[in-house]
């Protein structure tokens, strides 16, 4: 599911992904990503070469690692940012949907999302690819195997935290926690362990918060994460 040391949604080789999107354990509620034009965008010709990089340009590619189709998602990345609702998992999803959702976690998450990103030359250039998702979702043929329950944390018996929460990009609820330090749009996991020295880096900090935090790949801004 997650990281080497600092990405967010992709293979822990690449990239501790994390940071605006958290604990999904769930499908998260759709929203219209057909020609995102945030903040942050991308023009198709960028979003090809960080796909190149990533996946070596196959929008296709599911190679039973945990992570899909050209930009590789991972399937909590994936829903958390809305893709969904175009397909299960990205591998299932056209090109231009595949675009669509990565819009809409370069806007929450940032060019850090993508350990590529570099080699893609991938900005917060505000350029609108101005894809076509069309309506249709491919349909799944591949049994996917059922996921268990999350187990509750042993800190979260420990701890007295209210159970406060604060809503993600797309409308789910997610619990607050009660830490020092808040999360901000853009922060990970590895970031977080970096700038405050986590003693034990991300892995430390995401056992600390696993009460919260139930996907390393994913936090959400106006989480409160213990530090120590």
């Amino acid at each position: 599911m997650l990281l080497s040391s600092k990405g967010k949604h992709r293979r822990p080789s690449k990239a501790v992904r994390i940071a605006t999107l958290a604990g999904v354990t769930g499908a998260a509620i759709a929203v219209p990503l057909m020609g995102a034009t945030g903040a942050s965008a991308a023009s198709v010709a960028t979003w090809d070469a960080v796909a190149q990089c990533e996946s070596g340009g196959n929008w296709s590619i599911n190679t039973g690692n945990g992570y899909y189709g050209g930009l590789q998602f991972s399937a909590s990345s994936w829903a958390a940012a809305g893709g969904t609702q175009y397909a299960a998992r990205a591998d299932l999803a056209t090109k231009d949907q595949q675009i669509a959702v990565a819009e809409k976690l370069l806007d929450l998450q940032g060019p850090g999302a993508w350990a590529c990103a570099g080699a893609g030359g991938l900005t917060d250039d505000g350029v609108d690819p101005g894809v076509d998702t069309g309506s249709a979702p491919k349909a799944d043929t591949k049994a996917q195997p059922e996921r268990k329950a999350e187990q509750p944390a042993s800190r979260s018996e420990k701890r007295t935290a209210p159970k406060e929460t604060v809503t993600t990009p797309t409308g789910q609820k997610v619990e607050k926690g009660d830490g020092e330090y808040k999360v901000k749009a853009g922060d990970t996991l590895s970031k977080i362990a970096d700038a405050k020295k986590v003693k034990g880096g991300w892995q430390k900090l995401f056992k600390l918060n696993d009460d919260i935090v139930h996907d390393a790949d994913l936090i959400f801004p106006g989480q409160q994460l213990h530090l120590k």
